[in-house]
């Protein structure tokens, strides 16, 4: 698995483009695997689903893995990249605490502004991957916490 960068080296700045594509990461604070279990990862799913039903942005793809998530994205009209994830993360941080669940973030996030001649669908291939490079799976279909719009 690649190493992904601690909050102290994400940009704290960034342009946002509504409907632009984005390819986020976050990871959890200590890299605790907060989501190693279903109801936590499933309520992490839950908030990416309600940020796209208000119209934050639209999901194209995602994987929540034991200490972080990747969430391939199109950014809508209602925020900038940077408040939209912050709302996916303390919306499930509040709900999860109000379960009886932790949950504490790394400050920031990584983002990956796609460019228009990039492969949306071999993103979207190496998203829900994540688990197999991890080891947590043999197959895409044998692990419960991803979807993509192209993929079965």
């Amino acid at each position: 698995m690649s190493q992904l960068p601690d909050s102290k080296s994400l940009r704290t700045g960034r342009y946002s483009e509504s409907q632009r594509v984005y390819l986020i990461t976050s990871v959890t604070d200590g890299r605790q695997h907060y989501f190693a279990h279903l109801l936590p990862a499933r309520t992490l799913v839950q908030q990416l689903m309600e940020c796209e039903q208000a119209g934050y942005a639209v999901t194209l793809a995602y994987v929540v893995m034991p200490d972080h998530f990747h969430w391939l994205m199109q950014l809508g009209d209602r925020g900038s990249l940077s408040s939209v994830v912050q709302r996916v993360k303390s919306c499930a941080t509040r709900k999860l605490r109000s379960a009886g669940h932790e949950c504490e973030w790394q400050q920031g996030f990584h983002d990956h502004a796609v460019r228009r001649e990039e492969d949306l669908k071999g993103l979207a291939r190496y998203v829900v991957a994540n688990p197999l490079r991890a080891g947590l799976a043999r197959r895409v279909a044998d692990y419960p916490h991803w979807d993509a719009i192209w993929l079965p």
